[in-house]
């Protein structure tokens, strides 16, 4: 139980990444009092629950629906979360792991709903977390495991939502010389993470037995 909270929370840290979320809620809320910060904060983490929530709870599902099977899944997942691993390795962003130049500019313009969007959607919530849960979720087979999966998430969101609430003493601390050698550091642990998955949806599609 233990491996499987620590494996999920590794995954999740890695990939939404509490630290580049509090970097784009530092600029984005740059002029604002603590009180109005404080309520985007809140809206942004429990939008962000609620959205994984969702695909944790039924994204194997929606898979069957659409008549996709899990080592499919797993195995485009792992792909995304690597495109995703070498954004982090490279300090760059992308419209995969962050969101575009475009984006923020709106944002910046549109001051009153970016507690939805971006920092819930995709910055908190987004591709690559959305993978996360459901190639975690697909790990879980027992109800008690998939609580175990479900607390790492209420976890790692309330660290997200923390450094939200703590980003301008964070980015003091860590500079942007420290936010690039965490997303480095992240991004090899999430390339070995991508790797397994791809590994297990091609083990478990039996295509090479």
């Amino acid at each position: 139980m233990f491996h499987l909270f620590a494996s999920s929370l590794t995954t999740l840290f890695v990939a939404i990444g509490p630290v580049e979320v509090a970097s784009m809620f530092l600029a984005l809320t740059a002029g604002m009092d603590a009180p109005h910060r404080r309520k985007l904060a809140i809206l942004s983490a429990t939008t962000a629950l609620g959205v994984l929530l969702a695909f944790a709870l039924g994204g194997i599902q929606l898979l069957e629906l659409i008549g996709v099977g899990l080592p499919a899944f797993r195995t485009a997942g792992g792909v995304l979360l690597l495109m995703v691993s070498a954004d982090l390795l490279l300090a760059q962003h992308s419209a995969i792991s962050s969101i575009t130049t475009t984006e923020q500019h709106e944002a910046k313009i549109q001051k009153t709903d970016i507690a939805i969007f971006p920092l819930a959607i995709p910055l908190t919530a987004g591709p690559g977390s959305m993978t996360a849960m459901v190639l975690l979720m697909g790990k879980a087979h027992t109800v008690p495991d998939s609580m175990i999966v479900i607390g790492a998430l209420v976890v790692m969101i309330a660290v997200t939502f923390l450094s939200m609430l703590l980003s301008d003493r964070l980015m003091k601390v860590l500079g942007v010389t420290g936010a690039n050698v965490i997303a480095r550091v992240s991004g090899i642990f999430l390339a070995a993470l991508a790797m397994q998955f791809i590994f297990d949806g091609l083990s478990a599609s039996r295509l090479f037995s």
